[in-house]
């Protein structure tokens, strides 16, 4: 089984490349949904593998695009439960591109 799977299977809501919104409710990735869901089934030790794993690909899909988000927000977006600041989020987002 794989990361998306996982987190399909408990969450319901996972997201798809190249696009990353959600497969379930089509709002951008991690949706309100996934984020949504109580610590108990989600915890954040469980998070940040998972997250770690997906960003890096979620980066090089979303990067460039005319519409898209830069890759710090990606960051932010996909770790929302860490208070990054701008330069945190900047420098995570250099390490994975």
């Amino acid at each position: 089984m794989t990361v998306l799977d996982a987190i399909r299977t408990v969450t319901g809501h996972i997201g798809s490349h190249p696009t990353w919104n959600c497969e379930a409710c089509g709002e951008p990735w991690p949706c309100p949904v996934f984020q949504a869901i109580p610590a108990d089934q989600l915890t954040t030790s469980t998070l940040i593998p998972a997250m770690s794993f997906l960003l890096s690909r979620a980066i090089k899909d979303l990067r460039g695009r005319p519409e898209g988000p830069e890759p710090p927000q990606i960051v932010k977006r996909f770790v929302w439960f860490l208070p990054l600041s701008d330069d945190e989020a900047r420098a995570i987002a250099l390490r994975l591109r």
